[in-house]
């Protein structure tokens, strides 16, 4: 029991010695982080199974998530590039160098034909003829070798023979077929075909003696060639393009790869390997997606508690606390999908009571983190729900358990009554149960009367869990971590309370100040949005320290003895100084909330005892220093403690006062907060000047409503006296 004893402290001073170190934060949402990355696994890895080659399929095995088929990708695009046939190009060119060529030809025979004839002309010529042989080796030497080969000679000799009008009806028709034809596009395997037009087209020319025409046929048959030729580019283009149209082919997350009973082949192992189901493959990307996706979790929810100006943004120890009842609840949350998987029973996962995280941040911290938490909720639960999806989210509970966590968060804020849990926790039921029944009613199915009950009861108990959870967890929390709930300053409020009995019944005159105070505090800090419930409870216990000595203190001096009177103003100077730090202790023996203790400990800051300060340096024989009669400190570390500190004074102030007035209320008000402001006491509350006037027209109000002049009644004299 000793040991236990003195292992206790040791591990508080553990704790206090580490938690305001700067890394304690980070280690903090880096083990959430680990700890909700480690409950997802299993349900964003693929489940792996045991199959084998050319046996059928245990089950209907669907793919659990959206990947690339590479093999049948490739395929698919080499099936399509051997689908594109050569892509061929017209060359215009060959039309023009044909025609040349034909006029080529007519031109050397015709050359040849003028030369013939000019010596046939001369008069002094011994031999008129030249023979037709010399003619046809004039004509042949000037054609080239590839002309000469495709030509007869009885083709030149018809033309050398022809007559001039003949010649000339043989070279426009040569021509004229040439261009026409090779104008259009002929393939390689179209040519004699469109040889043999071209010849029936000669034939039919009747204008034409026989063997000119021939003449003309075999010349035309040389003259046409294919034009159509293999365009490399443009073929390499269409193939490239027609590769890039194919769209990859995805094995799509919930596809069915194969059903129950049908043979394993190998290309559904194949697919079964692409998505991760098979024992012998490893896919690494659904970790680091989940590592991402995690990490992107806890830098949001980093971002917001650091920037939410509560304190957790400050207090490592409530940062500590969220974190246990963000886990608690995605437990909570984890272990109701899991028994859902198990059990199978269709809409079991409904029943969990994710909105007591929302309430117990209500109340512990704020509601604004109660919202952005049930955010988180409900994207955490939508991934352990997805057993029942083809999808990696499910949309219907992480639906339903944002709704929930929302509707606790408002109905829990709107009121500070201290039956607000089990009210919440109506309105949450409420709101599951019109939730489920929006969200069965969308899946158009039929559901009998069974099912449908099963699922509101569900629902209500989700709320009723709650409800239970937030009423049991709230006050170990409270306690364990120090936190100052709107619960804990009711509670702290009540008159009954062991303190507040201690400081009615042993210093009446110090609780009624305490309560003005608190009055005054209260209205002062709801005018710059402060805790006004804060101010009001801890101006309650502000003078705590007063029972050890409560008549000392003048507000307890009923019979008009003043014991300082008897005493030195050193002495009393002790006895009034230590009342801050006495009540400090008590409330410390108490486990009162740190919240409580600094405003009890700082409420006087380093302030002068200026009554005893003068009356000791009366008789000193030397100026005293002040440091002697003041305070020890600390000043003020918040508004509300100022506030207090500011309402303090003032209240004692104006209760001395002869017929207070609104004038004299005013200078008095005015005057203790430039004091208070030239001797430095709200230097650490970042209190500004136009906060300050803002408090003295509230205090001024309030007291005035408290002081405000009655009306003097006429002492009534006995009947018969005269007036």
């Amino acid at each position: 029991m000793a040991a236990d004893k003195r292992k206790a402290p040791s591990t508080r001073a553990w704790w206090r010695k580490i938690k305001h170190q700067p890394y304690i934060r980070v280690t903090i949402l880096a083990i959430l982080g680990v700890l909700i990355y480690v409950s997802m696994l299993d349900n964003v890895i693929p489940e792996r199974l045991n199959v084998n080659l050319s046996e059928p399929a245990e089950q209907d095995i669907r793919a659990p998530m959206t990947v690339v088929d590479q093999a049948a990708t490739e395929q698919r695009r080499t099936e399509a590039i051997a689908s594109i046939d050569s892509q061929m190009k017209h060359n215009t060119k060959y039309e023009e160098d044909r025609v040349q060529q034909v006029n080529d030809i007519f031109s050397v025979i015709g050359s040849v034909r003028g030369d013939s004839a000019e010596l046939e002309g001369e008069e002094d010529s011994d031999d008129q003829d030249v023979p037709l042989e010399d003619q046809v080796e004039r004509v042949r030497a000037d054609f080239s070798d590839t002309t000469n080969a495709d030509l007869q000679d009885e083709t030149i000799v018809a033309l050398l023979k022809a007559t001039d009008a003949q010649f000339q009806l043989a070279l426009d028709t040569s021509v004229n077929t040439v261009h026409e034809t090779m104008s259009q596009q002929i393939r390689v395997g179209d040519l004699q075909e469109v040889k043999q037009e071209a010849r029936d087209q000669i034939d039919s020319i009747s204008t034409l003696v026989s063997d000119v025409r021939h003449a003309v046929a075999e010349i035309v048959d040389m003259a046409i060639v294919f034009n159509v030729t293999y365009d490399a580019e443009a073929t390499q283009r269409l193939r490239q393009e027609t590769s890039e149209a194919i769209e990859p082919v995805l094995i799509r997350e919930g596809e069915l790869i194969v059903k129950q009973g049908d043979i394993v082949n190998h290309q559904v192992y194949e697919q079964l390997r692409l998505v991760g189901l098979l024992d012998d493959s490893l896919i690494i990307y659904p970790y680091i997606g989940l590592a991402l996706f995690v990490c992107i979790l806890i830098a949001v929810l980093a971002y917001f508690l650091n920037d939410s100006q509560t304190t957790v943004a400050t207090d490592n120890s409530h940062l500590l606390m969220y974190a246990i009842v963000f886990t608690v609840i995605v437990a909570l949350m984890k272990t109701s999908s899991y028994l859902e998987s198990l059990l199978m029973i269709n809409g079991f996962g409904f029943v969990v009571p994710a909105a007591a995280g929302a309430m117990l941040l209500t109340l512990l911290l704020q509601p604004k983190i109660a919202i952005v938490s049930s955010f988180l909720f409900a994207i955490i639960g939508s991934v352990y729900y997805n057993h029942d999806s083809t999808s990696t989210f499910s949309f219907t509970y992480g639906f339903y358990i944002f709704i929930s966590c929302l509707t606790a968060t408002y109905f829990l804020n709107s009121t500070n009554k201290a039956t607000r849990i089990l009210r919440a926790g109506l309105f949450v039921a409420c709101a599951n149960i019109i939730t489920v029944l929006a969200l069965l009613l969308m899946k158009s199915i039929h559901l009998n009367v069974m099912e449908i009950g099963l699922h509101f009861s569900a629902a209500f108990l989700s709320a009723f869990v709650a409800a239970v959870l937030t009423i049991g967890l709230l006050p170990f929390i409270e306690t364990a971590f120090g936190i100052l709930s709107v619960t804990r300053l009711i509670e702290l409020s009540n008159p009954n309370h062991p303190l507040l009995r201690k400081i009615l019944t042993e210093a009446p005159g110090t609780y009624h100040h305490s309560v003005v105070v608190g009055n005054l505090a209260e209205a002062a800090c709801e005018v710059l949005g402060e805790n006004g419930l804060l101010a009001r409870v801890g101006s309650y216990y502000h003078d705590l320290g007063k029972t050890r000595r409560p008549h000392f203190f003048i507000e307890n001096q009923l019979k008009g003895e003043n014991p300082h009177d008897k005493i030195s103003p050193q002495l009393s100077k002790t006895i009034i100084i230590s009342h801050p730090y006495d009540g400090a202790e008590l409330l410390r023996q108490h486990k009162m909330p740190k919240e409580i203790i600094d405003i009890a400990e700082q409420h006087h800051g380093t302030s002068l005892l200026k009554f005893f300060y003068h009356k000791a340096n009366e008789d000193a024989e030397k100026p005293l220093p002040e440091s002697q009669f003041r305070y020890p400190g600390p000043k003020p570390q918040t508004k509300v403690t100022s506030i207090i500190s500011i309402a303090d004074s003032v209240e004692a102030a104006v209760r001395s006062m002869q017929k207070p007035t609104p004038d004299k209320i005013e200078n008095l008000v005015d005057k203790i907060i430039k004091d208070k402001l030239e001797d430095g006491q709200f230097d650490e509350s970042d209190l500004t000047l136009a906060e300050l006037n803002a408090i003295k027209v509230s205090l001024c109000e309030t007291l005035n409503g408290t002081f405000h002049q009655r009306i003097e009644y006429p002492e009534e004299k006995p009947k018969g006296e005269k007036p």
